[in-house]
């Protein structure tokens, strides 16, 4: 309680504000990214995103029938020589062409929606 209070009192620094902001479209946009995959069932959260100018992320948390509550993050790193994948920190491997046609098709849509996102907010 304390900490917030300051923060509202306390000017802060201009790098903070940058690095907040950053943070708070970071999320806006995992949302809209999770949603491209269809629905997202009760008590699930899908976010799908792109960190920068290399690195997708596809992270996703669910609870199975027996109650048991999952999470897997899928990181993507796209390079000139193609695309590496690692999941829930394994070691990176190259992605297989239906894959990478599924991630650029992904990457393409999120785009749109992201742009038409901060397009409206620009405008409203």
């Amino acid at each position: 309680m304390l900490k917030k209070l300051l923060s509202i009192i306390m000017p802060k620094d201009e790098a903070d504000v940058r690095a907040q902001a950053y943070r708070d479209a970071i999320r806006e946009e995992a949302k809209i990214g999770g949603s491209l995959f269809g629905p997202i069932p009760a008590g699930s959260r899908r976010e799908f995103f792109c960190l920068d100018e290399h690195t997708w992320v596809w992270h996703e948390e669910w609870t199975d029938g027996n109650n048991i509550r999952h999470a897997r993050t899928t990181r993507y790193d796209v390079r000139p020589q193609g695309i590496l994948k690692a999941q829930d920190g394994q070691p990176y491997q190259p992605l297989g062409r239906d894959e990478a046609l599924r991630l650029l098709q992904a990457a393409r849509r999120y785009k749109e929606l992201v742009f038409e996102y901060w397009s409206l907010r620009r405008t409203a």
